[in-house]
């Protein structure tokens, strides 16, 4: 859902300076425990669905054997170099078919490129397709309708080599009756020999209610709850059915 945007593409070697594992740190320690909790039994796998550079995945494989999915090529080599021992697959989120099932499926972050209601529920299909009766999934979107505001950040990352990597982001919902929003991304790239390069984008992410994520996912076989973590932020919690 998100391949064609330069940012997982060719811009994708810039992931560990932008967003390295460290970043993560504060989100897993919180996470971890809920995470280990959610299945009716200690698990053993998880899937990981757009897990992108592999940042938070790095602080989950110590606890449990990682299948890390994403759409872009480019993000799975980034992930590889930090998880070489953790297995990587290209695919979309939305038909992904490894024929297997795990003990938890997460779905981050990414889950925001579904935008459309046909997109996430079908993203959400394809957790409960490779989660095991008695699983778990956690998902964890950036927002929920309720919680969305309009929002800018900027920031700089520098690398030991003398890169410089600086950026603006802007979140606007430029039709608050509709079910989507805009981040409006400019990022300048310096390489250390001086070359620099400015980047223009916009990517639009799904803004859905809490009562349709439980709706959604409940159709694909999950019992599910919504909590708010330390950042404002939904974290649902679903079992998988058993049949």
């Amino acid at each position: 859902m998100a391949a064609p945007f330069r940012m997982y593409a060719d811009l994708a070697v810039w992931w560990p300076l932008v967003s390295p594992p460290e970043a993560y740190a504060d989100e897993v320690a919180y996470l971890l425990p809920a995470i280990l909790a959610a299945p009716d039994a200690p698990p053993a796998t998880l899937l990981e669905l757009g897990a992108g550079g592999g940042s938070f995945a790095w602080h989950l494989k110590p606890h449990l054997r990682l299948t890390l999915t994403d759409l872009s090529p480019a993000m799975l080599e980034v992930s590889r170099a930090i998880n070489p021992e953790c297995e990587h697959v290209a695919g979309d989120m939305r038909s992904l078919d490894l024929g297997r099932t795990f003990d938890v499926v997460l779905v981050h972050d990414a889950i925001m490129y579904a935008a459309t209601a046909g997109d996430a529920q079908a993203a959400l299909a394809t957790a409960g397709r490779h989660c095991r009766p008695g699983g778990a999934i956690v998902l964890i979107p950036d927002c929920v309708a309720e919680t969305f505001e309009d929002d800018e950040n900027t920031g700089e990352s520098v690398a030991a080599d003398g890169r410089t990597f600086r950026y603006r982001e802007c979140k606007c919902h430029p039709d608050p009756v509709g079910h989507t929003y805009e981040t409006v991304y400019d990022f300048v790239v310096r390489q250390a020999d001086g070359r620099e390069e400015v980047v223009h984008e916009v990517h639009r992410s799904g803004l859905y209610s809490r009562t349709s994520w439980i709706a959604w996912l409940a159709e694909a076989g999950f019992a599910a709850t919504s909590t708010l973590d330390p950042w404002g932020r939904d974290v649902f919690i679903g079992r998988r059915r058993r049949v």
